[in-house]
């Protein structure tokens, strides 16, 4: 009796050492850690859902859709719930219910494969893969019609039991309409969403806008109808109309790409511009590729030539070298200057691009012949650092801001340039610019000397549909509205030299430009650069049109090989944006004097 009288004693102070651990421990749980283990029991409960933002959309000046979103989601699987076609794991499975469930991820596949693509074999693996536990991801970027389309199958199956195990989340495809019109501008996406190229990838974080998210408590058997919801909006991105014209910049894509076909040149671009505004109403290069398939393109045609690849301007910066001299009162267009055939220039002579003996041109002669030698004689009257002050104030050194990635500053000599280089930057060689930059400069010279700073965005909207203010620029003055017009009278003679040039029912100014180019594996001259900008019209220009043909194989004067291209473009434009015909006749003046 003693000793089971012990045996039951200890056993009853074992149950009441374990029962007093049990009691203490849920008062420790209760008093001291009961907000930890509810906060923890909770998230354990909660799922949180991303809510994603709507991309805003990027239009031309017109409202024509240039890149926009559509609804698409992601297809993810739970390989566990499919395994048990969707009945819960404490659940003891009936015969018919396993039956189902062994041939589900089958089912599943081929259902996937009709509305996909693909085989059967290409979604069975993924499915059936249990190691992934509760979430896989099937297929991304479905439109949301497709997925509707599967999901009314899978419902359907198993004479309406239905195939268990397949959800959505949203996953925007962003489309681009205008597919190559203006892809350099416009850019692409990459693989994760995100802007990769053009203005996707410079305007990402306001595009882009900010997703939300969406919490809510959980069981086994899914959402709890009548438990807490944590709810933050998405935020959606800004929308953007550009200056652009997807119009104007087709018929320019067109033209350009037939120019540098005919010449036999590695790429080319053409910019056609608001003279008054700085507006860019289009922005072309070639070759160019598809927004929506920016994959299948050459990786050397997927920036923008026009803001990214500086190169010598050559005769066309003529027309700054004279702007700079005649706001200074050193030049008018009926300066005289008399022309050897050869000036020396630090250890080496220049020359002109034709051979000749001496001639005697005015200023207006000089710009008509392209007269390296006249406008060296010229320019040397002027001190260097005013001129390279001028090319500064022009907006040449230093980036536009336009807002296109991978924007080239280009580049000037230094403030203690020497004397051959004043000489050489006069007529366009020996600095590099942008096509941007150069069009630009020249749109102030026929602005009246007022310099606009060039522009692609016109107007935004945020995610609210509100207006937001688009920061611009003041124009500001580099030269006189003498000087400019002085420089128009100039560039006019350029147009009047061959009846060909000209444009019906517009008086038209411009310059020719053909420059040696650099070939950086050499550092050496090798090769050309053609190029020709023309204003018009003339009494009140309104248009610039630009077009640079680069490393043509067929000739390189850009009086041939670019000229051409503008004058179309520029004969499409002037009537488009309703500019009157000129009213005047241009007034033929002397390119030459008697001495």
């Amino acid at each position: 009796m003693a000793n089971s009288t012990t045996r039951l004693n200890a056993l009853l102070l074992v149950m009441l050492l374990t029962l007093a651990a049990w009691a203490g421990r849920a008062f420790y749980l209760q008093a001291y850690d009961a907000q930890a283990n509810a906060a923890m029991a909770a998230n354990r409960m909660t799922y949180t859902k991303t809510l994603v933002a709507q991309r805003g959309t990027i239009s031309d000046r017109n409202g024509v859709v240039m890149a926009s979103s559509e609804q698409a989601v992601k297809i993810v699987a739970d390989p566990i719930m499919i395994s048990r076609n969707g009945i819960d794991t404490r659940v003891e499975m009936t015969p018919g219910q396993k039956k189902r469930a062994a041939t589900a991820a089958r089912d599943i596949s081929v259902v996937l494969a009709k509305y996909l693509g693909g085989s059967e074999a290409d979604y069975l693996p993924i499915l059936s893969d249990l190691g992934r536990k509760h979430y896989v991801v099937v297929k991304s970027q479905v439109p949301a019609w497709t997925y509707e389309q599967i999901r009314r199958d899978l419902a359907a199956a198993n004479d309406g039991i239905g195939l268990h195990g397949l959800a959505k989340e949203d996953d925007p495809i962003r489309t681009y309409p205008a597919g190559d019109v203006a892809a350099n501008v416009i850019g692409f996406m990459n693989s994760a969403g995100e802007g990769a190229g053009g203005l996707e990838y410079s305007l990402e974080a306001s595009l882009a806008g900010t997703d939300g998210k969406e919490s809510y408590a959980t069981s086994a058997n899914g959402r709890i109808p009548l438990a807490n919801t944590t709810l933050v909006p998405a935020v959606d991105g800004t929308s953007y109309t550009l200056t652009l014209d997807t119009e104007m910049q087709l018929m320019a894509n067109q033209a350009l790409a037939a120019g540098v076909t005919r010449a036999g040149a590695k790429n080319g671009t053409a910019i056609v511009m608001n003279v008054k505004t700085g507006e860019l109403l289009a922005l072309s290069t070639t070759p160019g590729f598809d927004s929506n398939d920016p994959a299948g393109a050459d990786p050397a045609n997927l920036g923008n030539r026009a803001v990214s690849a500086p190169y010598e301007p050559g005769s066309v910066e003529k027309v700054l070298t004279m702007a700079a001299l005649a706001d200074q009162g050193l030049v008018t267009a009926d300066t005289r200057v008399e022309v050897p055939s050869r000036v020396v220039s630090g250890d080496g002579k220049i020359k002109d691009a034709f051979e000749h003996g001496t001639l005697h041109l005015t200023a207006r002669g000089v710009i008509a012949n392209s007269s390296n030698i006249g406008t060296v004689l010229l320019t040397r009257q002027m001190n260097k650092q005013k001129l390279r002050q001028y090319l500064l104030d022009f907006g040449l050194g230093k980036k536009t801001g336009l807002g296109l990635p991978g924007e080239s500053a280009g580049w000037l000599p230094p403030a203690s340039l020497a004397d051959y280089s004043r000489d050489q930057i006069s007529f366009g060689q020996g600095l590099s610019v942008t096509a941007v930059q150069e069009a630009s400069a020249i749109a102030a010279v026929a602005n009246g000397g007022l310099y606009n700073a060039p522009t692609l965005v016109k107007a935004t909207v945020d995610g609210d549909g509100k207006a937001v203010p688009v920061e611009k620029a003041e124009p500001r003055r580099v030269i006189s509205a003498a000087a400019s017009a002085q420089v128009l009278d100039m560039m006019e003679s350029v147009v009047m030299l061959k009846k060909s040039r000209s444009i019906p029912n517009y008086r038209m100014a411009g310059k020719t430009g053909t420059a040696q180019r650099v070939d950086p594996q050499c550092s050496c001259y090798r090769g050309y650069t053609a190029s020709f900008v023309g204003v018009a019209p003339v009494e009140d220009p309104q248009l610039l049109v630009y077009v640079v043909v680069d490393q043509p194989t067929r000739g390189t004067d850009g009086s041939t090989l670019a000229l051409p291209v503008a004058q179309q473009i520029m004969s499409l434009a002037l009537p488009r944006y309703g500019v009157l015909p000129s009213t005047t006749k241009p007034t033929e003046r002397p390119l030459t004097y008697v001495p």
